[in-house]
């Protein structure tokens, strides 16, 4: 079973924005949530999906979910307090659907640029490796390592160096295990899925996925978005 884990338990508090979480930002009348979930909605391979979405506005997003019918989600929880709590109360709800053998997609709600390509390819890669971390090449000098008075550390090589994004795709017994164990050794903090797993010992293996499969994160994501979406829409109109 392949099934998605969806992340969109964020407040936007850097998007500026008082009314609505980001992922319920809408553009040309459709939340970005829902521009995520159709991808992977529309995915062969995909076999359900759990969404972690803010307890004030699951009431809201199942309306939603049967507004843009939207069939494949199994379940929406609440999250926790941190993103890495919030993907376990998530794992936590997928033990009901999948075996340990089954591949987790842990995906931002907030990247609705995803493509189908990028999650054939997560799945390959999960199949062959055990786990898939979708990348892009970096397009900017990366610096490491800068000092407190403001000198530049090491300048990496850039063409060694990759963007970390989403999904981040997993083993399910494998990746609730290390959740188990973070809890244990009271390790709340890491930043995403990939960060939890190789300080646990696994291995990452990456798939590079497209450039546009940004993180709706600022005012200026959203412009990027919607200038994305609407040049799609452009060219299904003229024909390009």
């Amino acid at each position: 079973m392949n099934i998605a884990l969806i992340f969109a338990g964020g407040t936007g508090q850097r998007m500026n924005t008082k009314t609505k979480p980001k992922q319920f930002l809408e553009l040309h009348g459709k939340p970005v949530i829902i521009y995520t979930l159709e991808i992977f909605e529309n995915h062969p391979d995909i076999d359900g999906i759990v969404v972690v979405c803010l307890a004030s506005w699951i009431e809201q997003f199942n309306i939603l979910l049967k507004k843009f019918s939207i069939k494949k989600v199994l379940s929406t929880v609440a999250g926790g307090d941190t993103g890495q709590a919030s993907i376990y109360e998530g794992l936590k709800e997928m033990y009901k659907f999948v075996k340990r053998d089954s591949i987790v997609l842990v995906h931002d709600g907030v990247r609705p640029l995803i493509d189908l390509e990028t999650i054939s390819k997560n799945i390959l890669s999960v199949q062959k490796h055990g786990n898939a971390i979708t990348v892009s090449k970096s397009v900017e000098t990366v610096t490491a390592d800068c000092q407190p008075d403001g000198r530049l550390g090491v300048i990496m090589d850039r063409s060694r160096c990759y963007m970390a994004k989403a999904p981040q795709s997993f083993k399910y017994g494998e990746l609730f295990d290390a959740h188990e164990q973070a809890i244990k050794d009271n390790l709340c903090s890491f930043i995403d899925s990939a960060t939890l797993m190789q300080h646990y010992g696994h291995d990452l293996f990456m798939v590079e996925g497209n450039d546009c499969n940004i993180k709706i994160t600022t005012p200026t994501d959203f412009y990027i978005f919607r200038a994305v979406i609407d040049a799609r829409e452009n060219e299904q109109i003229i024909g390009v």
